[in-house]
């Protein structure tokens, strides 16, 4: 599958996670456990999808392959930078008395 033509839906609870499907064919390939996950999805685009287009995060032969063998593509979220989780780690032994 060298081109195609597709839709790409974002998900209302993941930031940055997309889903690609194929247009003619919508949201019938997407199994009903991973719809439950992603939400109601809100369509962003649609798009000629060819092997030579330059995508952010993904391989455009990537997305055309799993196109063609499951019928639609889940592009997850990047993962988060390691000093972002401190933010949630607890700092109260970071600040003890030394002496």
């Amino acid at each position: 599958m060298e081109r195609q033509l597709v839709r790409i839906y974002r998900s209302p609870h993941k930031p940055e996670m997309y889903l690609y499907v194929i247009k003619a064919r919508g949201l019938q390939d997407v199994p009903e456990d991973l719809l439950a996950h992603f939400g109601k999805p809100k369509q962003v685009m649609d798009m000629l999808l060819t092997a030579e287009r330059r995508l952010a995060r993904v391989e455009a032969t990537r997305v055309l392959e799993q196109l063609a063998t499951r019928g639609y593509y889940l592009q997850m979220p990047p993962a988060g930078d390691d000093y972002m989780l401190d933010l949630y780690r607890d700092t109260a032994d970071r600040y003890r008395d030394i002496t």
